[in-house]
Parts: structure tokens; C-alpha cells; sequence
């Protein structure tokens, strides 16, 4: 049984390096405790307070005091030598010149810094810093003169920035540690006015404070303004916020390198809490308190929108584009509308989340629970899904394939194209890409390539089930071949290998063309494209009869539907039941179409329908084909019988020259003194004249 600790006091306790998996913190003191490196798998953290211990606070104000007492005391030197310089002794320090600059570099900084952020106007300071001592150095002939006006216009300057800087420190590390509201500024204000009396006393100016006030006031204006910025998040203030955070969460409560996968704090308060490399996979933080004053380090919780989304469970038409919200746990979330795309939602959790209209658009969802999700409407392009994807009860009436409709068209290509799918019929549907491997070729296939490799990772997985599930052409010479595969199956590595296997046939394949044709890179492309025939990509790759199905739609999303207007057709023709090459039954086909030929006119001229004949006797007669090279070799017989009864027409033209090429090919690897290899070297050309191919 996992422990039971809800309700009880642990502040201060160390759970460190200890297995506590489901255990249950409900309710529970955890300010001060100690959880690093343990696994709190499952553990239950609702209505947990976290954070500092009482006296951690104490000590942790006392030190914010004392920062604001620094700033005060900067400001009263500050403020002492801006007075000294406007009405001091100017033979020595030359007047009002070097207060003056002081004041305009000032204003500068504030000018420049607050809306454009704390590096910009730090970058003014020095570059006007610098031109100032240069033109004190020119005015200033003397050395000596010269080196006290640097010495005190560099002293009144930083005096000038550290204030605000010290001030907006010491206001976020109090708004940090306490919830009181104005005690935060109230503290900063009375620690700079003490550093500020102090500060004019020791200097033995006590009767002319008037610059030190001054400065102080302004300071702290400029200090809490930041501070404010810091607060709300401003991108250019973080620093301030995640040092005063940093700060602050030393002695509180403790999940460093803690494992919480799955864990829920839902309604914890977690300030001052240190998060810092804690696995924080699925783990809820719905309406927690002050998670935002936490220390999150590198987690998602760092992205402001996320952490909101986190905690509210709201984000209805909020844009989450190419955010990471990997193992985030949005159980119940409304997302309704809401941009995802591009975003990793990977090892997420959107049980009975509402993503209705939302645009998952090329999300990454490997290892993702949609689970009693209702997806009515969402736009699925591209979208990454696996086996591990889980699409269990999925409500959705109709999906959509494309983000952008077609051009000139309003077509998004909508699933199911009518109507609504029935209960369950969107989970059946994705189920068929989930356990598959998608080849993909993007300028058409080699199919002689194509099976060599796939012959060979079969041989390599030869415990693993391969078939092949679809071909499907997407256009623009794109073409997919879906292989499914077992639910446990290495989909990566079947993946990899295929494609180097793939690589390696394909130069293998494209040598030999080549060498037997002669031929340029772009005959070989033809050749490619013409032997992609379905009757001769099955050919090569049954070993019994399969269907495959041939999807002629574009889409943009790799998936079967059973919706669409795609044709079957049964490719086991020209094989028996164990998987041979019925040779008989190719050659009566070859037969029969030559017969339908007419004969020649004269008898001692053989026509197309005799020069054939004999071309159909020399291919079946010879005995060092391969079965598989003969039963290539009468295919393309029976085309130039088909092309012979319409010689005149340009198709029928471009597919006796394909034939003519491939059955050169086939013989260029025979000896030269094969009778097969001399009966083509007298009928291929009689035939290629006859068929008008010159």
C-alpha cells in the first residue's frame, strides 16, 4: 500500500532519495520539505501547501531590508555629490558641467531602458559614458582636472543606476516571499530612506540632505515601475523576477530531480517552490496557487501561456503555435479553436479535452491520450500519430485533412466527405496508420529497387510481419507505400534500413541499366516510370495473391478512407497457389492477342503478326532466361502486339518503345552467341520499322 501522510504536518521533513509512488500528500504541510530525487509517481498533492517555512520568511525579509537599506545608502552618496558638483567648489570639479551630464545620461537611461528593456539602456549608458569623459578631456587640459571629473561623474552615474536596479530587486524578492499587498514596497521604501539618513550622516553632510532625497524619490519610483514590469512578466524584466525567484526559493519546499509523472497538485499552493530537473511528465497543476513564483527551470512551466493553460484549463482560441507542451496534462482542458500547430504535444494527456475547430495542423502526438476527447471539426494535416497515439471513444462527428482549402476551391478535403462518422468510426479510421511504416518517394519508385530492398529487410526482421497495405499516389511524383507492421515492431529501424537498403539497390539497378542500354540519366527515369505498371509491381513482389489498394486521391494526410472513390484490384494473376510463375498461362495471354493480328499479305514477307510469333517462340525456348526475366520478356511481347493493332497512335508508339528497350535490357546480360540474343538482333528492328518507330 502506498503511504498515506494527508492532512499532517511534514514542514521541514526530508523525503530525499525514498521510492513514495501513489503516495498521498492531501491536504499536507509540505513548506521546507525535502523531496528531492524521489519518485512520486501517481502521488497525490491536492490542496498541498508548499513553499517557505515561517522562519525561512523572517530571514528572508531581513535580507530584503537590508537591499533596500544598500539602495538607500547609494542614493545618499549619489544625492551628496550631485549637490556637491551644482553648488561645491567649482575651481576644483569646474561647476555644473559634470552634475548636468550626470542628470542627461540619467534621463537616457530611463528613456531608452523601459520601453526597449535593460540591455538597451545599459548599451546608452556606456556609449554616452564614454563620450562624456572624452569631452571632459578635451574641455579639461589638465590631466589632473580631468581624472576628477571622471572619478565623480562615474560615481554619480552608478549611483544613478543602482538605485532603481537595488530597488525593484528588493520590491520583487518581498512581493516573492509574502502575499501582504504594499508590504513588498513598504519595505523597500523604509530600507532605502534608513540607507539614505545613514548614508548622509557618516558623509558629515547632515545638514544637507536635500540631493539624497531627491534621489532616493526618484529611485524609488524607477525601482518600482520595474519591479511592476517584472511582475506582469515583461519579456525584457524576467531576470529581475527569476533572480528575486531563485532567491527566494531557498528553504522551500523541494522537488529537484524529483520523478512526478502522472502526480496531481491540483489546488496546491506552490510558491517558493523548486522544480528545477523535476520530471514533470502528465503532471496536473489545475487552479494551483502562485505556481508562477516557483522555480521551473527549463520545464514548459517556463512559458508564461503554457503555465496559465495549465492552471485555468482554458484556452479557447489562444494561439499555441510550435509551443512545447510535451507531457503536459490537460485532462478536461478546453481548447476549443485554439492554434496548435506545429506544437509538441507528445506524451501529453487531452482526456475528455474539448479540441473542436482546433488546428493540429503538423503536430507531433507520438505517445498522446486523446481519450474521450471531443475532435469535432479540428484540422489533422499531417499530423504525427503512432500506436502509442491513443484514440480510444474519440468524440467527432467530421476532421478536416487540410488547414487551407485547395486552390481555387473550398475543398479541405473533409472526412468523411458526407454525412458524420458514426460512433467509433474516427478511431477505426486513424487506426490504419497507426501501426504502419510510410515509404516515402518523392521522384517516383524503382520497383526492381524497391523489392530488392524489401526482400532484404525482411530477411533482417525475418520475425517481424511485413505486407504491404496501400500504394497511394499524392501527385507532384509523390508516392507512398504504406507497410504495416506489427503493434510491437521497430518501426525506426525497419524504417532506416529499408531506406539504405533502397539506396544501395538503386545504384545497383541503375549501373546495369546504363551498362545494357547505353542510355542517358533521363532513360533511365522513363524506364522507372514505365515498369511501375501494377501488374509488374506485384509481380515482383507477391509471393501469393494480394490486394492492394490504390489511392489516386491527393491528400496531404497519409491515411486510407474507407469514404473514398479508390478501386481494388487483385494483382495475383500469372501465379498459382504456392506462388510460381505460371508461364503457360502468360503465354496463351501473349498467344491470344498476337492471333488477333492480321496475317501478313505476302507469304514471303513476314508481317507484325509472323515477326512476333517467332520472337514469342525464341523468348519461350531459351534456357538462360530466369523464369521471372521470360515471363518480363513475353509481357512486353503482348505490348507490341497491342501496340501493333494501333501502330499510328502516339500512346500505343511510346509503349512499343518502352517494350523494345526492355526487352534489350533483358537479353544485354546473355551471351552474345545465345540464339535468343540473335533472333532479337534480327526481329527487334523489323518489328520497330513495321510499328513506324524508325
Amino acid at each position: 500500500m502506498p503511504p498515506d501522510y494527508s492532512g499532517q504536518n511534514l514542514r521541514g521533513c526530508s523525503f530525499k532519495g525514498q521510492n513514495l509512488t501513489g503516495a498521498n500528500f492531501r491536504n499536507t504541510d509540505i513548506r521546507g520539505a525535502n523531496f528531492s530525487n524521489t519518485i512520486l509517481k501517481e502521488a497525490d498533492f491536492r490542496g498541498a501547501r508548499a513553499g517557505l517555512q515561517q522562519r525561512w520568511v523572517i530571514l528572508l525579509l531581513a535580507t530584503s531590508l537590508f537591499i533596500s537599506a544598500i539602495s538607500g545608502l547609494i542614493s545618499a552618496y549619489s544625492g551628496l555629490w550631485l549637490v556637491y558638483l551644482l553648488y561645491g567648489d567649482s575651481a576644483k570639479l569646474h561647476g555644473i558641467l559634470p552634475g548636468c551630464l550626470v542628470l542627461i545620461l540619467y534621463a537616457m537611461f530611463a528613456i531608452f531602458s523601459f520601453p526597449q528593456g535593460l540591455t538597451v539602456g545599459l548599451g546608452v549608458f556606456i556609449g554616452v559614458f564614454a563620450l562624456a569623459v572624452a569631452i571632459a578631456g578635451a574641455m579639461f587640459m589638465s590631466l589632473n582636472n580631468g581624472i576628477w571629473v571622471a572619478i565623480a561623474f562615474y560615481g554619480c552615474s552608478f549611483g544613478f543606476l543602482g538605485i532603481p536596479f537595488i530597488v525593484a530587486l528588493a520590491v520583487v524578492n518581498n512581493r516573492v516571499v509574502i502575499d501582504t499587498p504594499f508590504i513588498d514596497i513598504g519595505l523597500a521604501i523604509v530600507g532605502s530612506i534608513c540607507g539614505t539618513i545613514i548614508g548622509a550622516f557618516i558623509l558629515g553632510n547632515n545638514g544637507r540632505i536635500e540631493g539624497s532625497i531627491a534621489m532616493v524619490t526618484v529611485g524609488l519610483l524607477l525601482g518600482c515601475y520595474m519591479a511592476r514590469l517584472a511582475l506582469i512578466g515583461r519579456e525584457n524584466y524576467t531576470s529581475l523576477k527569476m533572480s528575486a525567484v531563485a532567491f527566494a526559493a531557498t528553504g522551500g519546499t523541494s522537488f529537484r530531480n524529483a520523478d512526478l509523472t502522472n502526480a496531481d497538485f491540483t489546488g496546491a499552493t506552490l510558491k517558493n517552490t523548486d522544480f528545477r530537473k523535476t520530471d514533470l511528465t502528465r503532471t496536473r497543476f489545475y487552479e494551483t496557487k502562485k505556481l508562477d513564483f516557483a522555480r521551473v527551470g527549463g520545464s514548459i512551466l517556463g512559458n508564461r501561456d503554457i503555465l496559465n493553460l495549465l492552471v485555468t484549463a482554458n484556452g479557447i482560441g489562444k494561439s499555441y503555435f510550435g509551443a512545447n507542451l510535451k507531457g503536459a496534462n490537460l485532462i478536461g482542458a478546453d481548447l476549443k479553436e485554439a492554434n496548435l500547430k506545429h506544437a509538441d504535444i507528445s506524451e501529453a494527456t487531452f482526456e475528455q479535452a474539448c479540441l473542436e475547430w482546433a488546428n493540429l495542423t503538423r503536430t507531433q502526438a507520438v505517445v498522446t491520450n486523446f481519450t474521450n476527447a471531443r475532435m469535432t471539426g479540428a484540422c489533422v494535416e499531417a499530423w504525427n500519430i503512432e500506436s502509442t497515439t491513443k484514440l480510444d471513444n474519440v468524440d467527432c462527428r467530421f476532421v478536416y485533412l487540410l488547414e487551407n482549402p485547395k486552390p481555387g476551391t473550398d475543398d479541405r478535403e473533409r472526412r468523411p466527405n458526407s454525412g458524420e462518422f458514426k460512433p467509433g468510426e474516427f478511431t477505426k479510421l486513424f487506426e490504419e496508420v497507426l501501426n504502419t511504416v510510410d515509404l516515402i518517394f518523392r521522384n517516383g519508385i524503382d520497383w526492381r529497387a524497391f523489392v530488392s530492398a524489401f526482400k532484404q529487410v525482411q530477411v533482417e526482421n525475418e520475425d517481424t510481419e511485413l505486407a504491404i497495405q496501400s500504394i497511394e499516389n499524392k501527385g507532384d511524383g509523390v508516392i507512398v507505400v504504406r507497410v504495416a507492421v506489427p503493434v510491437d515492431a521497430d518501426k525506426e529501424k525497419i524504417h532506416s534500413s529499408f531506406t539504405q537498403n533502397y539506396q544501395l539497390a538503386l545504384q545497383a539497378v541503375e549501373e546495369k541499366y546504363k551498362a545494357q542500354l547505353q542510355a542517358k540519366d533521363e532513360q533511365i527515369v522513363i524506364y522507372r516510370q514505365q515498369s511501375g505498371e501494377m501488374a509488374e509491381i506485384v509481380r515482383l513482389l507477391a509471393n501469393k495473391p494480394i490486394n492492394v489498394q490504390i489511392d489516386n486521391t491527393v491528400e496531404n494526410k497519409n491515411m486510407s478512407n474507407s469514404n473514398d472513390s479508390s478501386r481494388n484490384i487483385n494483382v495475383g494473376r500469372d501465379f498459382n497457389a504456392t506462388g510460381t510463375i505460371n508461364l503457360g498461362k502468360i503465354s496463351g495471354a501473349v498467344t491470344n492477342t498476337i492471333n488477333e493480328l492480321p496475317p501478313s499479305t505476302e507469304p514471303e514477307k513476314p508481317g507484325i503478326k509472323e515477326l512476333l510469333t517467332q520472337l514469342q517462340v525464341a523468348i519461350e525456348a531459351d534456357t538462360n532466361l530466369s523464369k521471372e526475366d521470360k515471363a518480363e520478356a513475353l509481357e512486353q511481347v503482348k505490348a507490341l502486339a497491342e501496340a501493333g493493332k494501333n501502330s499510328q497512335e502516339g500512346g500505343m508508339q511510346k509503349a512499343a518503345k518502352t517494350a523494345i528497350k526492355i526487352l534489350k535490357g533483358t537479353i544485354a546480360g546473355l551471351p552474345s552467341a545465345t540464339k535468343l540474343v540473335e533472333e532479337c538482333s534480327k526481329l527487334l528492328p523489323l518489328i520497330s520499322n513495321f510499328l513506324g518507330l524508325g
